[in-house]
């Protein structure tokens, strides 16, 4: 089980090292089970193996399963082999890797590479700040900024510019970013880890509630001079660059997490073109992992670190393809993924 732990160095090793079907469940159940296979469904540690269909029997209650239960991968059609790669050109690929780009290469649907790509999105998914423990800042200050996500005006069809004039008219409000979403992000400078995610609106209310939930009190916060961070200084030590004067006053900035929107837009502009708002989220989280844990001279991960990390967390995450679209209501079956 040991040498079914050892991580390839680049993709060419990746299709070398996982074409043998063999290898990809050895290497799974060495992933999932690092104390020796266990039954998902009853815990036992008594099994046998069926090496013809690659699944495991156990031998308390009588039931089979595979290395995918309990997994991002269950219940594909997809071989194990073509996720590996999928998972390994996605958290290292820096701008991303579009759904026609996996549809190509590893011979899929696009709707199917699309599917397997929002499967390992939800695996990268950032956790929620539980314990005091879990928030940001303390010792270091913490950078905060939102920005709009969402199609210009003038690339809009012609029908979509008339439904969102009337909306502007309907609330007397010219807003150039109406219509877009909001995205807020906090940069630990210490830790240098970014958390980033979609709210509703620009209203004080709710970026300082963001604010208070993520931020350990009492800490250093940087922002621009928004109106809706004012007040901050009660809870925090905040301090404000005008960036109509200077966009640095000495520590005072906020060019972290704005590196951080320049590093998510290139691949939201670039290599995915159009994500719908409802989908949103997912490529934010993708971009947090990849930035979280780049290569820094403090944290020297390679690609196959990357790759480990995200493979350690596919267990226990399930994304059916009705809950992907929307349609989880009664009627609402799981589409299998084509071919």
């Amino acid at each position: 089980m040991e040498n079914a732990l050892k991580s390839p160095r680049n993709l060419l090793e990746v299709t070398r090292y996982f074409e043998d079907p063999n290898v990809c469940v050895e290497f799974m159940a060495a992933i999932r089970w690092p104390t020796g296979v266990e039954c998902p469904h009853c815990q036992s540690k008594r099994h046998s193996f069926l090496r013809s269909r690659r699944i495991w029997k156990c031998l308390d209650c009588r039931k089979q399963f595979s290395a995918k239960v309990g997994t991002i991968f269950e219940d594909s059609a997809i071989p194990l082999d073509k996720w590996m790669v999928a998972v390994w050109m996605l958290v290292n690929c820096k701008n991303g890797v579009s759904s026609w780009e996996i549809h190509r290469d590893l011979k899929v649907t696009q709707k199917a590479a699309w599917f397997m790509l929002q499967r390992i999105r939800h695996a990268l998914q950032q956790g929620t700040v539980k314990t005091p423990d879990d928030q940001m800042g303390g010792f270091s200050p913490v950078e905060v900024d939102e920005t709009f996500v969402g199609g210009k005006v003038k690339n809009m069809h012609k029908n979509r510019k008339l439904k969102l004039q009337r909306l502007r008219n309907e609330v007397n409000r010219p807003d150039h970013y109406m219509g877009k979403t909001v995205v807020m992000g906090m940069l630990d400078r210490g830790l240098r880890k970014v958390r980033a995610t979609i709210v509703p609106n620009i209203k004080r209310e709710t970026l300082q509630s963001q604010i208070m939930q993520e931020v350990f009190p009492g800490s250093k916060v940087y922002t621009d001079d928004a109106t809706a961070y004012m007040g901050l200084g009660q809870k925090f030590a905040h301090e404000v660059v005008n960036h109509l004067e200077t966009y640095v006053d000495g520590k005072v900035h906020t060019n972290g997490i704005e590196n951080f929107w320049s590093l998510l837009k290139r691949g939201l502009n670039g290599t995915y073109v159009a994500v719908e708002p409802f989908h949103l989220f997912r490529y934010v989280d993708e971009q947090v992992f990849r930035y979280n844990n780049r290569a820094t001279k403090e944290n020297a991960l390679t690609d196959s670190d990357r790759f480990l990390l995200a493979m350690h967390q596919v267990t226990g995450k399930r994304l059916t393809y009705a809950e992907l679209t929307g349609k989880t209501d009664a009627s609402a079956t799981t589409t299998p993924e084509p071919f």
